[in-house]
């Protein structure tokens, strides 16, 4: 238990350092896409092999926290539905999300593999955290009528709605063969550069709530240090390409009305 909260904190520390860190180097894949990171691979497969660690990792906890003879079986329903929340959502990004894509973009391999693990070592912190390491009696029936469970429910689904349209509308900005960049308009995209970031940080916090878990804030706070830079150098990129037309939308960086 101790190791485990040591491997927590020392994780926030990183979390803090990344933050500073990405505002000076920018992740060059996407649309800030350059080729200072090494070689690349195709971004669909890419993204796959970034996302899906998340996905087996949670499943597996799950299977295991299944076949096992601990907790009774509504203290089991409330941990498959808070998983259930989490599979939901990589499944998602690991394997429907990449057939989706367009183009023909490539990711760096060394982005690909620092995603893999932070992704791995985010679900291994909430999946222990639910099952193993929850206090016995956190996570009964009762649970899932408390504010914490009902408004981050809402607050994860939320987020994934968004997240889902703010896809969308990036992947139908420009018909198939055409390579010009576009300013997003559409969507929460009125307000901010980043709103399918906006979607995912909105999840994360949601989730952190529904948990009500020191794992699920860490999770919150790494999304937050991983995207909230990276929304500040796409405002950037899109100003330097598009200059005063973009300046004058007056678009927020992540965070509708606020920053």
């Amino acid at each position: 238990m101790n190791t485990y909260y040591i491997m927590m904190a020392a994780m926030a520390v990183l979390a803090v350092a990344v933050f500073i860190a990405l505002f000076f180097l920018k992740a060059g894949y996407g649309y800030l896409s350059n080729s200072h990171w090494g070689p690349k691979i195709s971004n669909k497969v890419a993204w796959v092999l970034m996302e899906s660690p998340a996905f087996l990792f949670m499943l597996l906890y799950t299977l295991r926290h299944a076949t096992s003879s601990g907790g009774t079986g509504n203290e089991k329903a409330v941990l498959y539905i808070m998983a259930g929340l989490f599979l939901v959502h990589y499944f998602q990004r690991s394997f429907i999300f990449p057939l989706l894509m367009r183009g023909k973009s490539r990711m760096p391999v060394l982005i690909m593999l620092m995603g893999m693990i932070f992704n791995t070592a985010n679900s291994y912190f909430i999946g222990a955290w639910l099952f193993k390491y929850a206090p016995d009696g956190t996570y009964t029936m009762e649970w899932l009528a408390s504010p914490q469970f009902i408004i981050g429910t809402l607050l994860f689904i939320t987020g994934m709605v968004i997240n889902l349209d703010s896809d969308y509308v990036i992947r139908h900005l420009r018909k198939p063969g055409d390579t010009r960049h576009y300013i997003p308009r559409k969507g929460l995209y009125k307000y901010v550069t980043s709103a399918n970031y906006f979607g995912e940080l909105t999840e994360w916090i949601g989730y952190a709530i529904l948990t009500w878990s020191p794992a699920g804030l860490l999770f919150a706070l790494w999304t937050f240090a991983n995207l909230a830079p990276r929304a500040k150098s796409l405002t950037e990129k899109y100003e330097e390409e598009f200059g005063d037309e973009y300046r004058n939308l007056h678009k927020k960086n992540l965070i509708p009305f606020i920053w």
